[in-house]
């Protein structure tokens, strides 16, 4: 690729730049490589700056590729531009552009405070759940971050524990 100095004009990390490319290679859609990345700055703008780290930095670069794609600014918006926009993400470190804000939420149903607040205490509602498959806090942890491989992985030692045999040898007194 070779070193450009576009970087600090189109603030685009690496792997970014990287997962945008594959990206429109899948779309066969590389040949509008300069336009989506002209427009990453502008969504980036509108969204209030947020920092280009994972996973903030696919979305705005999603959002860009998309608005390039179709020919028109936000006329389709992902649910996760929507939840950051909502402030799910918390809040924006610049400002959001409102009009954007405005076409996905009333503002009765913007988030107020800090979004973890608002959501239902699930550790031990899911412990009580999981019974005797969680033997740990570390499996309850497991569990909510990872429900699918926390199953796999409690069904595997369940089963590798079902196929073990406990004996002892004793010496047998005469």
């Amino acid at each position: 690729m070779g070193i450009k100095a576009d970087i600090l004009k189109y603030q685009v990390p690496g792997g970014m730049l990287s997962n945008m490319i594959a990206n429109l290679k899948d779309m066969h859609a590389l040949d509008k490589f300069d336009e989506a990345l002209a427009e990453i700055p502008a969504v980036r703008k509108d969204m209030g700056y947020p920092p280009l780290v994972t996973p903030l930095s696919q979305m705005v670069g999603n959002q860009a590729v998309q608005n390039v794609l179709l020919g028109e600014r936000y006329k389709n918006i992902s649910k996760e531009i929507k939840a950051y926009l909502r402030g799910e993400y918390g809040r924006a470190p610049g400002e959001v552009n409102q009009e954007l804000i405005d076409r996905c939420w009333k503002p009765e149903e913007l988030v107020q405070g800090r979004y973890a607040d608002s959501l239902e205490p699930a550790f031990e509602k899911t412990k009580k759940e999981l019974g005797d498959k969680a033997r740990s806090d570390e499996d309850v942890l497991s569990y909510i971050a990872f429900p699918q491989v926390a199953e796999k992985f409690f069904a595997a030692r369940e089963e590798k524990e079902s196929n073990t045999v406990n004996y002892t040898i004793e010496k047998k007194e005469d």
